[in-house]
C-alpha cells in the first residue's frame, strides 16, 4: 500500500517493530526500505542502520541498502540494482510518497525515546551517490515532508544543510503539487495507476519522438491525459485517454502546439510530423482525440 494507512496518525508510537509491521506501517521485521522497482518504495524505518544518515525532521538525507557487514560498517560499494535503493529511484521517477518510521536506535535528535514513531509521508525529492565515512560508493535520498505532515520537535535544533544531496541526479520535472486522489486512502501521487499502466505498455519510451530519458537505476516518462480530467473537459481517467510521452511532448500537447488526427497522425503547427506509435494492448479513444483536436482548433 502507497500512501497513508488507514487508522493511523503521523505521530503515532508502537513499541515494537513487530507491532509498526501489524498495523501495516512497515511491512518488513528487519530491512530498512519496504518496496520494489516495479511499486516503488512503501516505506523507509530512520532507526540508525547506516551511520551516513542526516535527519532534519523534515528533510532526512537516507543512505541506501547494502555492503555493510554485521557490526555496521560499509565493506563494499552499494548498487541501484538493490531491490530497496530502486524502490526509492521508483518512488522518486512516480512521485510517489514514502512512510517514515522511526525508531529510537537512531542518533537523530528526531528520534522518539523509545519504540518506534510513525512520522507521516515524505517524497523523494533527489537521490545521488558519494563515498561514505567508511570509504565506499553508497547511494543517498533526500527525502522531504509534504505539507500537513507534522515535523517532530527535536531534542536539540540541528542546522539544515543548505543544499540537497549532492550529486543531484535526477531532477523532478512536471507538476509542483502534486494531485490528491482518494481510493481505499488518501494518496498523494504525480502518477495514477492508469498512467503507469500506460509508461509500462511503452516502456517509457514517448510516443511521438522516441524519447527514453534515462538516469540512474531506471528510466523516465509523463502520463500525459489527451482529454483533460477536470473542468471544463471532464475527460475519463483511462488508458485510452493517456499518452506516454517525454516532458516536452507533454508539454505541446498540453499548450495546444501538438495535435492528433483520428488517423494518429501528430500534427505541429498545422504539419505532420509522423504518426502516434501505439501498443497492443493502448487503444486510443478518439473521441479524446478530437475533443483536444476541437479545443485548441478553435
Amino acid at each position: 500500500m502507497i500512501g497513508d494507512v488507514p487508522n493511523v496518525e503521523a505521530g503515532q508510537g508502537f513499541s515494537t517493530r513487530r507491532l509498526a509491521h501489524e498495523a501495516g506501517v512497515h511491512r518488513p521485521l528487519q530491512s530498512g526500505i519496504c518496496g520494489t522497482k516495479k511499486t516503488g518504495a512503501e516505506s523507509i524505518v530512520v532507526s540508525g542502520g547506516y551511520k551516513d544518515d542526516e535527519d532534519y525532521g523534515d528533510v532526512i538525507v537516507y543512505t541506501g541498502h547494502g555492503g555493510q557487514d554485521s557490526s555496521g560498517n560499509q565493506n563494499s560499494d552499494q548498487s541501484l540494482n538493490d531491490s530497496g535503493n530502486a524502490a526509492l529511484v521508483t518512488s522518486h521517477l512516480e512521485g510517489l510518497p514514502v512512510r517514515v518510521l522511526r525508531g529510537h536506535q537512531s542518533d537523530s535528535p528526531y528520534a522518539p525515546a523509545t519504540g518506534y514513531r510513525y512520522d507521516g509521508l515524505y517524497r523523494v525529492t533527489s537521490y545521488g551517490s558519494k563515498l561514505g565515512i567508511d570509504g565506499y560508493l553508497i547511494w543517498q535520498f533526500r527525502l522531504e515532508a509534504y505539507d500537513g505532515t507534522p515535523t517532530p520537535p527535536p531534542a536539540e535544533q540541528p542546522e539544515l544543510p543548505s543544499a540537497p544531496v549532492e550529486p543531484v541526479v535526477a531532477p523532478v520535472p512536471g507538476n509542483e503539487n502534486p494531485e490528491r486522489i482518494t481510493t481505499t486512502v488518501q494518496r498523494i501521487v504525480r502518477s495514477s495507476a492508469v498512467k503507469r499502466t500506460v509508461k509500462a505498455w511503452h516502456d517509457n519510451r514517448c510516443q511521438v519522438c522516441e524519447t527514453r530519458i534515462e538516469v540512474p537505476g531506471g528510466s523516465y516518462s509523463e502520463g500525459a491525459h489527451i482529454r483533460g480530467l477536470g473542468s471544463p473537459h471532464n475527460g475519463p481517467d483511462t488508458t485510452g485517454n493517456v499518452l506516454c510521452l517525454c516532458p516536452n511532448c507533454h508539454v505541446m500537447l498540453d499548450a495546444g502546439g501538438m495535435v492528433i488526427e483520428d488517423d494518429l497522425t501528430v500534427l505541429r503547427d498545422g504539419k505532420p510530423v509522423g504518426v502516434l506509435r501505439t501498443h497492443p494492448q493502448h487503444t486510443i479513444d478518439l473521441d479524446c482525440v478530437r475533443h483536444h483536436r476541437e479545443r485548441w482548433r478553435m
